[in-house]
């Protein structure tokens, strides 16, 4: 039997719209592996994106390449505000 090792990788899910029909969906970020995937409900983002993240380790070990590890537990992520004078022409994009 193999060994397995379990890795961690920080996920950014955010509510988005799919181009073309418009329609709200969800987006899966893992900006380690700079990859990203979608679903229609948070839950299908997430699936989505491990099988990505699978696939993509799977492909780097077959071309025998490093593996980026990521290390959320040992970084500190937060927001911050910035004063701002928008102008009659600015726009913001959500």
């Amino acid at each position: 039997m193999k060994k397995q090792t379990v890795l961690d990788y920080r996920v950014i899910l955010k509510s988005d719209r799919r181009i073309g029909t418009d329609e709200p969906c969800y987006v899966a970020e893992c900006p380690t592996l700079g990859l990203a995937d979608d679903g229609n409900t948070p839950a299908e983002a997430l699936e989505n994106i491990q099988k990505t993240i699978k696939f993509h380790l799977e492909c780097l070990q077959q071309e025998h390449q490093e593996i980026p590890i990521d290390k959320p537990h040992s970084e500190f992520t937060t927001t911050t505000q910035i004063s701002f004078s928008p102008d009659r022409y600015t726009q913001y994009a959500y």
